[in-house]
């Protein structure tokens, strides 16, 4: 097998970026979907625990094209870990606080794939456009927890 291009090693460290986060996301949805507590957690809960499965379908879509690409798929050791923002909470009634970690780690994720966007212009259209229909997933559960947020903080 022929070595990469640096073009396309960039472009497979920063999908390698954003498979990472997906499995984070993962992690963290699956503790919020279990961890908080009451009767307005219930909403929230629900929400996450069905999404895990499309953020495990984007790290799949992720990793198969970072192999594609002819990159290794990183393991758990290599993935950084940084969604502080999105741990379980002392306070499990503390309802606010996950949806805005829910967002935050939306916003991270719409960043990391608008970056990948741009470095596959002119190089890469087909992993371009699997990202911009992932980037489209992940506007679209912003904008819903956005909504979760509007009506959460009015209560």
């Amino acid at each position: 097998m022929k070595s990469m291009d640096p073009k396309t090693q960039k472009l497979v460290q920063e999908l390698s970026v954003a498979y990472a986060m997906e499995l984070e996301t993962v992690q963290n949805y699956i503790a919020n979907s279990i961890n908080p507590d009451g009767i307005r957690s219930d909403v929230i809960k629900k929400a996450l625990a069905s999404d895990v499965a499309t953020e495990v379908s984007h790290a799949q879509q992720l990793g198969q094209r970072i192999k594609t690409l002819g990159g290794r798929v990183p393991g758990s050791l290599d993935n950084r870990c940084n969604q502080s923002y999105l741990q379980p909470l002392k306070d499990t009634t503390d309802i606010v606080s996950v949806i805005k970690g829910v967002i935050r780690a939306e916003e991270g994720a719409i960043a990391q794939y608008k970056k990948i966007i741009r470095l596959c212009e002119g190089h890469d259209y087909v992993t371009q456009d699997l990202v911009i229909e992932i980037l489209g997933g992940e506007e679209e559960h912003r904008r819903e927890f956005l909504g979760f947020l509007k009506e959460y903080e009015k209560a």
